[in-house]
């Protein structure tokens, strides 16, 4: 079973999330949006007619969406099949968040690693 296959995303918290994506923008030339983060498209042996996406995002410095996590950042993997890794890491003793969220963006799970970082697990939806 294929287990990580790549960087979906990248994200961090920010003090004040506005201000450090302007000067990405400016500084570093991240095309960073209204929703607070960019998307870098491309494409592989995966999905070589497909696009693919990793997503980079700023996070207002008190958000919960890492919790119960510490960590300032949270990394979040592409997998082939998340409900098939959820399943394996269970059985493993991973410790594995019950939700996991499906929408036209595909389908997210979130495990949490040794040292109490929260990693969150895409699954994209078909040919991305």
């Amino acid at each position: 079973m294929k287990r990580v296959t790549g960087i979906g995303g990248v994200f961090f918290k920010s003090r004040d999330p506005k201000a450090l994506g302007a000067w990405y923008k400016t500084h570093l030339g991240i095309d960073v949006q209204a929703w607070g983060g960019a998307a870098f498209q491309w494409n592989g042996p995966d999905n070589p007619d497909g696009v693919g996406t990793t997503t980079w995002s700023l996070f207002p410095a008190d958000t919960k969406y890492f919790a119960p996590s510490a960590a300032p950042f949270m990394v979040n993997y592409r997998v082939a099949d998340l409900h098939e890794l959820l399943t394996a890491l269970r059985s493993e003793g991973v410790q594995v968040e019950e939700r996991v969220d499906e929408s036209e963006y595909g389908k997210f799970g979130w495990v949490i690693d040794p040292e109490g970082n929260k990693v969150e697990l895409w699954q994209p939806p078909a040919g991305q």
